[in-house]
């Protein structure tokens, strides 16, 4: 008799925290190993821990050529979806795996060698994918950077990487626009005291673009006089990527994702946390310059051997509100996973979900949150449209996958809406008070994370161990500092209410502004909010929200407000002192889906504005800095 979901995620729950050695030992036993670890975890150069040491392996071979030589090379890998376009890809197993060892014999002839590093620089499509696993498939390092990042943002990760070669394309397509990719990228390199001497770039039909003789090559001349390489075997702890989390200024920080642990960690979290099977279709709608890209694009459905959607388009816009439910009906997708604000853009402009109806989504069994914060009222309607279980689950750039969920694939934990669920079996987690004791449930602290963290996590930042252990390891010692804040219940459901910025002193009293958020967002006319705290002379911050309405709405915006404030304090209670909202047409956000609360918390107390290299679209801030004002706020 096999044990029951929640006994079993018990049982890998306290098998992970007694002897992550033995519990990892036996996961490691779904990758193929081209020679087996020596030893499972060493903790000789602590806090810098190695997994797998003296094992080898491929990443590449492990995503695509044992799923071939397995025989299930006619299983659709990959399904390329670009509404912006109006194109449809569909590339099988066989199809991927001549494709990416082709390119990657193109990158090898230009002399890219086993532990060089390689930028991608990309839009969404298959191209990207082939990249990067091209990269795996040689043991070169990659690390993408997001499609249409501004040249300078662009040239400080090329310093940092030092690549050896870029791989671009000429243009990417968005709504209503294209962005030449090639100028920026030309820019970048001209910025760069680093300088790359070669760059692949793949010309689009939609915007060609010139080459610099000498310098770059197209990508279709470079496939065609190339040779198809081999996996070549790296060391489990050798470099798989370099990411660079999406709040970094100054100097950039590149997490550093090792290819065993990762390998290992991806395999377990498809099918514990996603529930996945290899005959699944997972979506993951996320750009791959994310890591949600990296992990649940690329990496962990196709270590498992699932086909995986990768969407060149918007949750509104191409073409309209119902994008998200054609996406699942056409291609059968049993697993979805995106990130709140998408359903937020969804709810507001088609607030009763019209856009849905006539699309059969039954083919769906779940739909995973991350990125930030879940309200409930965002996830409640999500749900209700869509008709599956929605699971708001919490990870981290660093982390690559879930600390906190509710692991569909091993348990059915009942978390409740709002909660970030249970930690994940190798993940001891704590909320941690000033003084790095534990603190009770139920009360606000630093969310810290025990060492060792699990694999598939980051082993340092890129050429920078005592920036690493400054920025995570040295609040507390024995753990990482996640910086976000929240509160255990009673049952062991986390909740992550805000970074640690986001913890506001009103009159002594520490507050969430995710807490607050919640309530606001939670009225019947509001699509979406954000609370942030502002200075104030007598109190020494306040909470003040910004506040979208749905479309349609016509109501007074007083009396919007004036509930608001009713709501807030019915809840929480005049502690909160919250007394000011203003509406505004939109949350500034940043390309992964963010809303820039940094930022705006510098307009409202009259900072200096910091605009985030990340930001989606900055033409919102004077409109927000204008209703700010009109409440006491800045000017």
């Amino acid at each position: 008799m096999s044990p029951s979901p929640a006994t079993r995620y018990a049982a890998d729950f306290e098998l992970a925290r007694t002897d992550p050695a033995a519990f990892w030992d036996r996961e490691a036993g779904h990758i193929r190993w081209m020679s087996e670890p020596e030893s499972v975890l060493d903790a000789r150069a602590a806090p810098f821990y190695s997994w797998f040491v003296g094992a080898t392996l491929n990443t590449c071979d492990n995503c695509v050529d044992r799923h071939v030589e397995a025989g299930h090379g006619e299983r659709v890998a990959l399904i390329h979806d670009s509404p912006v376009t109006g194109t449809i890809t569909r590339l099988t197993y066989d199809e991927l795996l001549t494709r990416v060892a082709r390119f990657a014999g193109a990158i090898a002839a230009l002399g890219v060698e086993k532990g060089d590093r390689v930028i991608i620089y990309m839009p969404m499509m298959p191209e990207a994918v082939i990249a990067m696993l091209a990269c795996a498939r040689i043991g070169a390092v990659h690390s993408v950077v997001f499609g249409g990042f501004a040249g300078p943002e662009l040239a400080k990760r090329i310093d940092d990487a030092t690549p050896k070669l870029v791989i671009s394309a000429s243009c990417g397509i968005e709504p209503g626009r294209v962005v030449a990719y090639k100028p920026l990228l030309d820019h970048a390199i001209e910025l760069a005291a680093h300088k790359v001497e070669r760059c692949i770039i793949i010309q689009r039909d939609t915007q060609p673009c010139d080459l610099i003789a000498g310098r770059d090559i197209d990508w279709h001349e470079a496939v065609a006089s190339a040779r198809p390489a081999n996996c070549v075997p790296v060391a489990a702890t050798d470099p798989l990527y370099i990411l660079y989390t999406s709040g970094t200024t100054g100097r950039p920080k590149g997490v550093v994702r090792d290819n065993g642990g990762h390998a290992v960690a991806m395999h377990y979290s498809a099918r514990a946390v996603y529930g996945l099977t290899p005959q699944d279709t997972f979506w993951t709608a996320s750009d791959v310059g994310w890591v949600v890209g990296h992990s649940y694009c690329v990496y962990a459905p196709l270590l498992l051997g699932c086909t995986t959607v990768i969407y060149e388009g918007k949750p509104v816009g191409t073409p309209d509100a119902g994008a998200f439910w054609r996406v699942i009906e056409d291609h059968g997708v049993n697993v979805f996973f995106t990130a709140p604000t998408a359903f937020r853009a969804i709810k507001k402009i088609d607030p009763e979900g019209r856009a849905a109806a006539g699309h059969d989504v039954s083919c769906l069994r779940a739909l995973f949150l991350a990125g930030e914060h879940c309200d409930p009222d965002t996830a409640a309607w999500a749900a209700r449209h869509l008709n599956v279980p929605v699971v708001d689950h919490w990870w981290q750039t660093e982390t690559a996958w879930a600390i906190t969920a509710n692991p569909l694939g091993i348990a059915d934990l009942a978390v409740p809406s709002g909660s970030a669920g249970r930690p994940m079996p190798g993940y001891d987690v704590h909320v941690l008070g000033p003084d790095g004791q534990d603190v009770a449930a139920g009360e606000m602290g630093d969310i810290a994370i025990a060492l060792p963290l699990p694999p598939g996590t980051l082993t340092t930042l890129w050429n920078n161990d005592t920036r690493y252990v400054e920025a995570y390891l040295s609040a507390y010692e024995g753990y990482y500092r996640s910086g976000d804040a929240g509160y255990f219940d009673a049952d062991d459901n986390l909740w992550v209410m805000s970074r640690i910025d986001d913890i506001i002193n009103v009159a002594g009293h520490r507050l969430s502004t995710g807490m607050i958020e919640e309530i606001v967002a939670a009225h019947d006319d509001v699509a979406e909010a954000a609370v942030i705290g502002a200075r104030d002379a007598d109190k020494g911050q306040l909470p003040v929200a910004l506040v979208v309405l749905k479309a349609g709405c016509e109501r007074p915006e007083a009396d919007i407000v004036a509930e608001l404030i009713a709501a807030v304090r019915a809840a929480i209670g005049p502690v909160a002192a919250f007394k000011k909202a203003v509406i505004v047409e939109r949350l500034p956000k940043t390309r992964s889906g963010k809303t820039v609360r940094a930022t705006l918390r510098q307009i409202a107390d009259g900072d200096e504005v910091q605009i985030p290299a990340t930001i989606d679209d900055a033409s919102g801030l004077d409109e927000i800095a204008e209703r700010l004002a009109t409440i006491g706020y800045g000017r």
